[in-house]
């Protein structure tokens, strides 16, 4: 008997809970996060202040001469660069407007020295160095 009376109430709990969980929460407005904010259930819309073209980055072409770049290619698939090298935020990574030098020789590359390399743009290259883009040395002189 002393079951049954238990038994009862726990059930009505059950009910009770059940028809709770089944209801929609608010009339179809999301519920906020435990944060404080909302889901996100669509994409931002773009500022209308910010023209397209500011927003949206102009692709490179491995090749393609970058403005005040490199001049036209010596040979198929060369380009030549030249200025004066600069050090890089990382050791031993040595820029030549805008570019990471890789390979090459590194007593002609050295920050301070007035260059022209040949090489090639490498623009999906990972390297350590945090600036530039990559551009393979196949040639070094002093200018």
């Amino acid at each position: 008997m002393r079951t049954i009376r238990l038994a009862v109430p726990v059930l009505a709990a059950c009910l009770a809970l059940t028809a709770c969980g089944g209801q929609d929460a608010g009339g179809g407005t999301p519920t906020p996060t435990p944060t404080g904010g909302q889901p996100v259930t669509n994409q931002p819309t773009p500022d209308p202040t910010i023209p397209p073209s500011a927003t949206t980055p102009t692709p490179f072409t491995p090749g393609s001469p970058k403005p005040g770049g490199p001049s036209t290619p010596p040979g198929v698939g060369a380009t030549s660069l030249s200025g004066t090298v600069q050090s890089g935020v990382e050791p031993n990574c040595v820029l030549l407007d805008g570019y990471l030098l890789i390979g090459g020789p590194r007593d002609v590359l050295k920050p301070g020295t007035r260059v022209e390399v040949t090489g090639r743009v490498e623009a999906g290259m990972m390297t350590t160095c945090q600036q530039g883009i990559p551009f393979v040395v196949t040639a070094a002189n002093p200018s």
